[in-house]
């Protein structure tokens, strides 16, 4: 049996993210290792990399490497052209000039976001403007592309940890191009702990992988049973970060049910601008945390979508 609907202060805690407050202790005394170093040595080969405090550190340090004013345009493309982009990256391009989601004259620098592990395959046309660019890889961290290059398409690119491992903190900085100016606020005791525990977890990375994908696969057939549908298709090195489900006018107000699935402990979003939404399906849930993510659904559409 499933409780759904509880005591504010006895709901589960679902995130989009692996993390979980039992990650305190267990990575609490971690050993230092190299594994991590070496991984990233050996995918970015050349280029130089850092840690930082979280993705959003890492955009603002990319920024500030090219001479930008306030009034120049940094155009946002990504992999669904859809108007929704997370205010982590327009609240931090917005510190420094505007942007936009049109190549313009003011065009100054592109930032190719990689949309919850679907990379964008499509991006000659726009290496070819010779205009820079930089990669959002905040989400994909484990996909890849035809040519087995993101990560290396821009002067930099940018990763963030908690998307996929359980961990509190860490972004990744890459710099394709030309080195890095500006340093991360990052201590060595924090940038210690996230080489200790990304080492740890890409010791693991086949059962991780495996399980996203078995999970993924779980929860996208429970759902088309009751008329839901995958935004993206899954194609062969794509590891997703959520389960993205087009709507198809079944929950009438996707606000309203944002609020119902949070209120049940289950993260969520709507994908603004399209009817359609994401959930977690991280390799840390189990397959009975899935099933009860469907009864809220249920429940949901039985009981309350009538009166929304």
């Amino acid at each position: 049996m499933y409780i759904v609907n509880p005591d504010i202060y006895l709901k589960p805690d679902y995130k989009l993210s692996p993390f979980d407050t039992s990650y305190i202790d267990k990575y609490n005394k971690l050993k230092s290792s190299k594994i991590a170093i070496k991984y990233f040595n050996d995918y970015f080969r050349k280029s130089d990399w850092e840690y930082t405090i979280n993705g959003r550190e890492a955009i603002f340090l990319a920024l500030k490497n090219y001479d930008l004013s306030k009034n120049d345009i940094i155009t946002i493309i990504t992999t669904s052209n859809n108007f929704y982009i997370s205010s982590c990256v327009t609240n931090t391009i917005e510190k420094i000039c505007k942007w936009s989601r049109k190549i313009e004259k003011k065009t100054k620098l592109i930032f190719l976001i990689h949309e919850f592990g679907y990379p964008i395959n499509d991006y000659k046309k726009l290496t070819d403007l010779n205009i820079p660019i930089i990669e959002d890889c905040c989400t994909t961290f484990f996909s890849q592309n035809k040519n087995t290059n993101i990560g290396l398409i821009g002067d930099f690119s940018i990763y963030s940890f908690p998307k996929f491992f359980p961990i509190q903190i860490g972004g990744l900085l890459v710099s394709n191009k030309f080195p890095n100016s500006f340093k991360s606020i990052i201590s060595k005791n924090e940038s210690n702990f996230i080489n200790s525990v990304l080492s740890l977890e890409l010791k693991r990375k086949r059962s991780i992988l495996n399980k996203r994908t078995i999970n993924h696969t779980y929860l996208l057939k429970l759902f088309k049973k009751i008329g839901f549908k995958e935004r993206f298709k899954i194609t062969i090195n794509v590891i997703p970060y959520a389960l993205l489900l087009k709507n198809n006018g079944i929950i009438k107000n996707l606000d309203k049910f944002k609020v119902y699935l949070n209120h049940n402990g289950i993260q969520s979003s709507v994908f603004y601008g399209e009817d359609a939404f994401f959930i977690p399906c991280h390799q840390n849930l189990t397959i009975s945390d899935l099933n009860y993510f469907y009864q809220c659904f249920l429940f949901y559409l039985k009981n309350l979508n009538s009166k929304n």
